[in-house]
């Protein structure tokens, strides 16, 4: 009689466990930064370097994109003008450009100095800290020693600069005015994860019917096991 009675619960505790799981997967936690990117290709990738130790050749192109993310894979990358054309609230988007040669037309080479193109996208409203704006994406040629690093480029067009005691680049050109890789709740869609198409039918979630069909079978197990002691 006892032993038989210990199945209700395992069952409830197994069920409880599922669910909580599912539950869980929902409250996914994101993290509001600025990401460093690199323009290789024509495609941008994430930089393997931060900013302080990375050092750019002259000709290269590398950017910034503040918004709310996961992780590198979920990170949102700096837009360009084909970007921002499809955004009628940028009104901006013609004048951004994200080559070399239009960055950097009117800064002429000089010797002993290279020229950085660098791309600034403070992002979207919809990854702002409360109460504040984001700027306007905007672009900047930074002709800086040809020693220096992409933050040594980045202070020279874009100050101010703030950084935390890890040498996280909090913000650039004073935006955001506080916080520093804050995390925050991604539970709803934002710019940085784009949400997938929503499916066909509504019907419930593959998390909750692999709950239902794990129960179902310690169900199954329990009972399995207490015909066999009768046996």
């Amino acid at each position: 009689m006892t032993r038989r009675g210990t199945t209700t619960p395992v069952l409830v505790l197994a069920l409880l466990l599922l669910l909580g799981g599912t539950a869980g997967q929902a409250q996914a936690v994101g993290y509001r930064y600025w990401s460093f990117w690199d323009l290789t290709g024509g495609k941008w990738t994430y930089a393997t370097q931060g900013p302080s130790t990375a050092r750019p050749s002259d000709g290269d192109v590398q950017g910034f994109r503040f918004a709310v993310s996961q992780d590198s894979q979920d990170a949102a990358k700096p837009r360009g003008k084909a970007d921002l054309a499809s955004d009628p609230a940028s009104a901006f988007a013609s004048d951004l450009a994200s080559d070399f040669a239009s960055i950097c037309a009117k800064t002429p080479a000089q010797h002993g100095k290279k020229r950085v193109a660098l791309v600034i996208d403070f992002g979207t409203t919809a990854d702002a800290p409360s109460g504040e704006t984001p700027p306007s994406p905007r672009t900047a040629c930074a002709r800086v020693p040809s020693d220096a690093t992409t933050a040594d480029a980045l202070a020279s067009v874009a100050k101010p600069l703030r950084y935390d005691a890890n040498a996280l680049l909090c913000a650039i050109a004073g935006y955001p005015r506080t916080g520093c890789g804050d995390q925050v709740s991604a539970t709803k869609p934002t710019a940085s994860a784009r949400p997938q198409a929503e499916p066909a039918h509504h019907g419930p979630s593959v998390g909750l019917l692999a709950g239902v069909a794990a129960v179902a079978l310690l169900g199954a197990a329990a009972v399995w096991q207490a015909r066999r002691r009768r046996g």
